[in-house]
């Protein structure tokens, strides 16, 4: 059996990556990484008080998520989403997700649908709470979760690809303007109406929520966000 403090270690090592990589996440939403801009892990990793080791890892995390590309004895590059790219990339997940919708309200059980409410009431509190990336995961979990029902593993794993290429950059702008939990509410409503079997109501809404969003990204992309210094891990 191999050491077990060698194990501890690594599961140490691998929670502190998991703790920067949320860290970086949570910097890229709030616009303090900003597209194009290359950051070196070395500085990174003397914004977040740790050692460069746990942010390479981290990157690279980000890296094959799309988020970030490695640029030679530099760093890393936060990717760019050109207006075309989001425009495309809503358009897949629209021709994907409505009718999927449509099917899962005809197929889903009351239970299925009620497993999602907390999970839906959940965004809404994020929202609320102005917890951008507790809004983002439990979006996430929603939307996934709700395309589950269908039984098709390659559909989630496809527009979860399309989920980490269309992130929203300008979340914090929606925020500081109050339109956030408006958005939040819409799944809320969709849940409404996939539980009342109104399955074009619900396709409806999705159709409209996916546009709301692909708008409202617009909007905060024209203004400018101010970066703000980045909390060192474990603090406030």
């Amino acid at each position: 059996m191999g050491d077990p403090k060698q194990f501890t270690l690594i599961t140490a090592q691998e929670r502190l990556r998991d703790q920067v990589a949320h860290a970086l996440r949570a910097a890229l939403v709030a616009g303090e990484l900003r597209p194009g801009h290359v950051y070196s892990a070395p500085g990174l990793a003397a914004d977040f008080g740790t050692s460069a080791t746990p942010v390479r890892e981290a990157m690279l995390d980000l890296a094959r998520e799309g988020l970030v590309e490695p640029v030679r004895n530099k760093g890393f590059r936060i990717t760019e989403v050109s207006e075309r790219d989001l425009d495309q990339y809503t358009e897949l997940r629209a021709l994907i997700e409505v009718p999927t919708i449509g099917k899962v309200t005809g197929i889903a059980t009351v239970e299925q649908l009620e497993e999602l409410r907390p999970v839906a009431d959940e965004i809404v509190t994020r929202a609320r709470e102005h917890d951008l990336i507790g809004y983002l995961d439990a979006d996430r979990r929603f939307h996934l979760g709700l395309l589950t029902l269908a039984g098709n593993e390659r559909l989630v794993e496809t527009v979860g690809d399309l989920r980490k290429r269309s992130r929203l950059y300008g979340l914090t702008r929606l925020d500081e303007r109050g339109q956030l939990v408006a958005s939040a509410e819409e799944h809320v409503e969709l849940l409404d109406l996939m539980l009342a079997g109104d399955a074009a109501g619900a396709q409806e809404c999705m159709a409209r929520h996916l546009g709301h969003v692909r708008s409202l990204w617009a909007q905060a992309r024209d203004e400018p966000v101010e970066p703000r210094p980045r909390h060192r891990l474990g603090g406030r």
